[in-house]
């Protein structure tokens, strides 16, 4: 996975909390997050386990963590795919591909987030939990009110016949997220197949019929 992925701005460049993210998404994504222990995370970055507890108050924490930023990298992946895109089918196409340009690691992350999804949904005790599960749900919802614009430019613009844009966004995003459940990078389909695939179902759902490429 590529670090980048895993890095904010206020990691220095000593900093072992990247690396202790991508241990953790190899050890979640390989056995999952109940059957993974916290030692072994640390023994995959070469640390003692109390030294985990200087970046991530307990596994949980660091969960969220890697949750709210496969959302971000979402989020950043959506803005920078529809911004040059000339029309709402162009932009569409175009989200959808950005969703699946991912390396073997950011499937990993991202089967991780929709196995855990149901953790956002109630109050952590920890404040430091608490604090990543907020700006979980806080991505959740501009992830979907990019899509909701997107689908409303198009309807504006006669691209798109007229729906409610937020059920739409978000049975557009559950089709996509659910490619995760079960694609694994090491099977027989190939992403760039399913991608293809994944975008022509959006486009139906979205037009009613497949609209012609311009």
């Amino acid at each position: 996975m590529s670090i980048e992925a895993l890095t904010e701005a206020d990691d220095g460049p000593r900093s072992k909390r990247p690396a202790i993210l991508a241990a953790a998404v190899e050890c979640f994504g390989e056995v999952g997050y109940e059957a993974t222990k916290w030692s072994e995370v640390a023994d995959r970055v070469g640390i003692g386990q109390t030294a985990l507890y200087h970046y991530f108050e307990s596994k949980a924490h660091c969960l969220l963590t890697i949750m709210r930023l496969g959302l971000r990298n979402s989020d950043v992946a959506f803005r920078a795919a529809t911004a040059e895109a000339p029309d709402a089918l162009g932009a569409l196409r175009s989200a959808v591909s950005a969703a699946y340009a991912l390396s073997p690691q950011e499937v990993h992350q991202n089967r991780i987030l929709q196995a855990n999804i149901a953790l956002l949904a109630n109050k952590r005790a920890s404040a430091r939990e608490e604090a990543e599960r907020q700006a979980c749900r806080e991505l959740v919802a501009r992830i979907e009110h990019n899509w909701t614009v997107l689908l409303e430019r198009g309807m504006a613009a006669g691209e798109f016949p007229r729906h409610d844009s937020v059920i739409m966004a978000r049975s557009l995003l559950g089709l996509i997220v659910s490619v995760w459940r079960w694609y694994r990078p090491d099977g027989s389909l190939e992403l760039d197949g399913i991608s293809e695939f994944i975008a022509d179902c959006c486009l139906r759902m979205v037009a009613g019929t497949q609209p012609a490429q311009r």
